[in-house]
C-alpha cells in the first residue's frame, strides 16, 4: 500500500519529467478482482489521511467501500475512566475511517497510469547492491531471475524487510512481549460508528467498526499466552474476548479467521542513503492498537513525492534531497512513534499507582476540553 501510494504521488512528475516508475511485488491486487469477505484485513485511516488521499484524486472512490470512525471510546477495564472523542465536537466528519486493505489495493492499482508506472508482479527482490549512480537489484520472477538498475531505490517491503539486511541497515527493536491477535468479530447491536480501544489485564484491545455489523479486532496477549487463545474454539475464543471487553456491542456472536503477530518497535537506523530510501513499516513499525503505523507511513510517503517533485536541479538520489525530506518528517516521526510507544507501555501496565493514576487521566481528559482536542488532533494526524 506504501509503494503503491508513493507511485500514484509520483506519477504526474513521472510523466512530466520522463521517468519510469517500476513497482516490485510479490503479490499484486487486481484490477477487478477486490471481492468482498467476512475475512478480510483491513486498516484505519486517519482524517489526515483522508485529505492525503483527497489530494491523490482517489478518496471518492475510496470512499464507496469505507465505515467511518464518529466516536472513540476509550476505557480500562475494571475501573471507571473513560474518555470519549467524537467527530461532531471536533468539527471533522469522522475521526478516522476503515477501509478493507484489498479494496484500497484496488483503488490504489485502478488509479495507476500505466504509462509510465510498470507493476512487476509476482517479484522479489532477492538482494540490492549500490551502483555508480543508483542501485543494482537482483529480482526473482515468475521469469526466473533478473537484474535492474534504478536510480532511486525505494525500500518499503515490511517489518521484517530482507533487503536492509542484505543493505546493512540495522534496526533498533525493542519488543513489547505481547502478540496481537486480528480477527473480524460480528455483534448482537450495531456498532453506530464507535471504536473501542479498551485496556486489560492481558494488553490492549480494540474494535473497529466494519461495514455488516462487523468489528475488526486487535487484541494484543502477553506473548506465552497467545498460542492457547489462538488455539482455544470460536466458542471459547468468543466467551474469552467478552469477558475481556464487556457487552457495549451486546454479545459477540461470530469470530472469523485469527491471525497472530508479535509485537515490537522497531525503527531502520538509517532511512537514507544516496539514491536510497526506506518507507513504511522497514522504516517504523508501530504498535498497532493506537493505529498510527500506515497513517505515519502515508505522510511519510506524500512528503517524499513533494521533496522529489519540487526538486528541479538536483536528481531524484541525491543525498541532499532525501535528505532534506528525513529532515521534513523526523518531527512528525518521533511524536508518532513516541505517542504511539507510550501509549502502549502505559495501558499495558499493571502496577496499581499507575493504573490509578492512568485512571484519573482518562477522566481527566473526558472534562478537559483542551486536552481531549490535542489526544484526537494526535490520533486524527492532524497535529502538524
Amino acid at each position: 500500500m506504501v509503494g503503491a501510494s508513493l507511485a500514484l504521488a509520483l506519477q504526474e512528475c513521472a510523466r512530466a519529467r520522463g521517468w519510469r516508475l517500476r513497482l516490485i511485488e510479490a503479490q499484486p491486487p487486481r484490477a477487478g478482482g477486490w471481492q468482498p469477505s467476512y475475512d478480510a484485513r483491513s486498516t484505519a485511516l486517519s482524517q489526515g489521511s483522508r485529505q492525503l488521499f483527497e489530494r491523490l484524486g482517489v478518496w471518492a472512490r475510496l470512499a464507496e467501500r469505507v465505515e467511518p470512525i464518529r466516536q472513540i471510546h476509550v476505557s480500562d477495564r475494571g475501573h471507571p475512566g473513560v474518555a470519549r472523542i467524537d467527530a461532531a465536537r471536533e468539527g471533522v466528519p469522522a475521526l478516522g475511517y476503515v477501509v478493507e486493505n484489498a479494496w484500497l489495493g484496488e483503488v490504489l492499482l485502478g488509479a495507476l497510469d500505466t504509462e509510465v508506472v510498470e507493476w512487476l508482479a509476482p517479484a522479489s527482490a532477492t538482494a540490492a547492491r549500490a551502483v555508480p549512480g543508483g542501485y543494482q537489484l537482483d529480482l526473482q520472477t515468475a521469469d526466473g531471475a533478473q537484474t535492474l538498475e534504478t536510480e532511486l531505490l525505494v525500500v518499503a517491503d515490511g517489518g521484517r524487510s530482507g533487503l536492509l539486511e542484505s543493505l546493512g541497515i540495522h534496526r533498533q527493536v525493542s519488543a513489547y512481549g505481547q502478540t496481537a491477535i486480528i480477527a473480524n468479530i460480528s455483534t448482537s447491536k450495531a456498532h453506530a460508528g464507535v471504536a473501542f480501544e479498551r485496556f486489560t489485564d492481558s494488553g490492549p484491545l480494540a474494535l473497529l467498526p466494519l461495514s455488516g455489523q462487523r468489528s475488526a479486532l486487535v487484541w494484543t496477549q502477553p506473548r506465552d499466552q497467545a498460542d492457547e487463545v489462538m488455539g482455544l474454539v470460536d466458542e471459547d475464543f468468543l466467551a474469552r474476548l467478552q469477558d475481556a471487553f464487556g457487552f457495549r456491542l451486546g454479545a459477540l456472536t461470530r469470530v472469523g479467521e485469527r491471525h497472530a503477530y508479535p509485537l515490537s518497535l522497531s525503527e531502520a537506523q538509517e532511512q537514507v542513503r544516496p539514491h536510497l530510501v526506506v518507507l513504511g513499516n522497514a522504516a517504523h513499525s508501530l504498535h498497532p492498537i493506537a493505529g498510527q503505523g500506515f497513517n505515519l507511513s502515508l505522510r511519510d510517503t506524500l512528503a517524499l513525492a513533494d521533496c522529489l517533485s519540487r526538486e528541479t536541479e538536483r536528481q531524484p538520489g541525491d543525498l541532499t534531497v532525501l535528505q532534506g525530506y528525513l529532515q521534513r518528517q523526523q518531527l512528525d516521526q518521533r511524536l508518532t512513534v513516541a505517542f504511539s510507544d507510550q501509549l502502549t507501555r502505559l495501558f499495558s501496565n499493571r502496577q496499581p499507582l499507575l493504573t490509578a493514576g492512568r485512571n484519573l487521566g482518562l477522566l481527566g481528559l473526558d472534562i478537559l476540553p483542551p486536552a481531549k482536542r490535542l489526544l484526537a488532533r494526535q490520533a486524527m494526524g492532524l497535529h502538524g
